[in-house]
C-alpha cells in the first residue's frame, strides 16, 4: 500500500488504544509502520535492483520481526532514562511488532506480493484483494480519525459534554470496517476466480490457471487472466447485478513457439529472476537485422487503467541465439 495508507493505519492503531500502553507509542507505531518501505530506495539502483530488494527482506516475516526488535531497542534506549515513565523494552517490542505486522498484512493484500519466507524461499505471496492505493481504505481510515474530532467540536459548540473515548471508538470502528471491507473483497475475489476457473472454453481452449486482480476502486470489477495450453487470455470480470460473463470476449495472446532464442533467454539470470516474480509471463520474439529480440511481460500488470507501471525484460540476441544485451525496465502498462 502507499505511504499515506500506512501512516493512517498506524495512527488508527495508536488511537485504538495502543497509545495508552506505553510512552512514545504513537511514534513507535508510525516508525515501525513505515520502516519497511525504506526498500523503495532500491529504485535508485534501477529496475533490476528493485526486483531484488523491493518487498523482499523488509517485507518478510524474519525482516518484520528484526525491524520490530531493532526499533524497540532504539525507543527503549531513547526513553529508558525518563524519571517517571521509562520505556520498557517488552512493551516497546509489542507496539513495534503491531505497527510492522500491520504494514506487512496491508501489503500482502495487493497483487505485487511480498517474499514472506525470505531468505529461505524466494516465493512471492499475494492475496490480490486491493490496489496499492485503494480510495475506500483511505476513506475509512480518514473518517475514523477525523469524525470524532469533528463531533467533539460540534458538541463543544452546542454546549454538550464531549465523549472522552470518542477518538478511540472512531479508530476501533475504522479498523473493524477495514477488516470487514477486506473480507468482503476476499469473497468477491473468490467469486471472480470461480467464474474464470469454471468449466468454460476460451476460444476453444481449456483453462489451466487463472488469476483475478483488482481493477480500480470498484470491488465488483476485476481484471482476469487465464492460461491455456497455447494462449494467455485477458478478460474483464464484472460481478455487478445483471452482468454476464462471456469467455469469447477475452483478448487472446498466443504463446510463441519453442525456439533456440527462447531457450537461450530462459537460461539467463535475469529471465530466471523475472519468471520467479511473474505470475502470468508472456513472451514475444521478433526477428531483427542482427538476430532476435525477446520481450517478457507479466500480464498481471497489463492494466487498461492509466498510470499503471509494469516490469518489462528485453533481451537482444545475435543470429547464433546468444544473448548480447539484456535490460529490465519499468514501463507504463499498455492497453
Amino acid at each position: 500500500m502507499d505511504a499515506v495508507t500506512h501512516t493512517l493505519a498506524s495512527l488508527a492503531l495508536a488511537r485504538a488504544g495502543l497509545d495508552r500502553t506505553i510512552r512514545l507509542a504513537t511514534p513507535m507505531l508510525l516508525v515501525s509502520g513505515l520502516a519497511a518501505d525504506l526498500d523503495w530506495l532500491s529504485l535508485a539502483g534501477g529496475a533490476r535492483a528493485s526486483l531484488h530488494l523491493h518487498r523482499t527482506a523488509t517485507h518478510s516475516l524474519l525482516g518484520t520481526a528484526t525491524m520490530a526488535f531493532a526499533l524497540a531497542a532504539m525507543f527503549w534506549w531513547l526513553g529508558r532514562g525518563h524519571p517517571t515513565a521509562p520505556v520498557r523494552f517488552g512493551r516497546a517490542a509489542t507496539v513495534c511488532a503491531a505497527g510492522a505486522g500491520l504494514h506487512l498484512l496491508l501489503d500482502l493484500t495487493n497483487s505485487y506480493g511480498v517474499q514472506l519466507l525470505w531468505p529461505f524461499r524466494t516465493k512471492w505471496y499475494a492475496l490480490d484483494l486491493m490496489d496499492s492505493i485503494d480510495p475506500w481504505v483511505l476513506f475509512l481510515l480518514l473518517m475514523g480519525l477525523l469524525l470524532p474530532g469533528l463531533f467533539r467540536l460540534v458538541s463543544e459548540e452546542i454546549g454538550a459534554r464531549p465523549k472522552k473515548r470518542g477518538p478511540q471508538r472512531g479508530a476501533i470502528i475504522a479498523l473493524a470496517l477495514l477488516a470487514a471491507y477486506s473480507g468482503g473483497r476476499s469473497v468477491l475475489h473468490e467469486r471472480a476466480m470461480a467464474l474464470l476457473r469454471s468449466r468454460r472454453l476460451y476460444h476453444g481452449a481449456t483453462p489451466l490457471a487463472a488469476g483475478a486482480f483488482p481493477r480500480g476502486a470498484s470491488p465488483l470489477t476485476w481484471s482476469g487472466v487465464v492460461e491455456t495450453d497455447n494462449t494467455l487470455e485477458q478478460i474483464e470480470v464484472s460481478l455487478a447485478p445483471g452482468s454476464s460473463f462471456d469467455p469469447d470476449l477475452a483478448r487472446t495472446h498466443f504463446k510463441p513457439e519453442a525456439s533456440p532464442a527462447l531457450d537461450a533467454v530462459r537460461k539467463s539470470e535475469l529471465a530466471q529472476d523475472f519468471l520467479n516474480f511473474a505470475r502470468f509471463p508472456m513472451a514475444s520474439v521478433q526477428k531483427t537485422d542482427d538476430g532476435y529480440q525477446v520481450e517478457l511481460r507479466d500480464l498481471r500488470f497489463s492494466s487498461p487503467l492509466p498510470g499503471r507501471r509494469e516490469l518489462v525484460a528485453t533481451f537482444d540476441l545475435n543470429r547464433q541465439a546468444q544473448v548480447t544485451h539484456e535490460e529490465l525496465r519499468f514501463e507504463t502498462a499498455r492497453r
